[in-house]
């Protein structure tokens, strides 16, 4: 007879939790701000989100070099705030 336990252990857990749109933005903007600040948040946008990247746009070349400069950390940050890998990757929109 099995224990229950070895049945448990067989049983894995499918995380296949849809993430809206608002979300994302929503996670974006607080890192963002915690990054950047109030000038942070003014100069970079959301624009969409598809394919698990965040497409944003920026109002000036600085906050785009920036941006590209540390995009690493802030989709590690994004993606650990909403709790796994949901985001791959920040593209810039003109």
């Amino acid at each position: 007879m099995k224990t229950l336990g070895s049945f448990i252990n067989k049983k894995t857990l499918n995380k296949s939790a849809v993430i809206d749109q608002q979300s994302v933005f929503y996670v974006f903007q607080i890192v963002i701000k915690e990054e950047y600040g109030r000038q942070g948040l003014e100069n970079i946008v959301p624009v969409s989100f598809r394919d698990k990247k965040v497409f944003i746009r920026t109002n000036s070349s600085f906050w785009e070099n920036e941006i590209l400069l540390r995009r690493k950390q802030i989709v590690a940050k994004i993606s650990k705030e909403l709790g796994g890998e949901e985001i791959i990757d920040i593209v810039m929109t003109a």
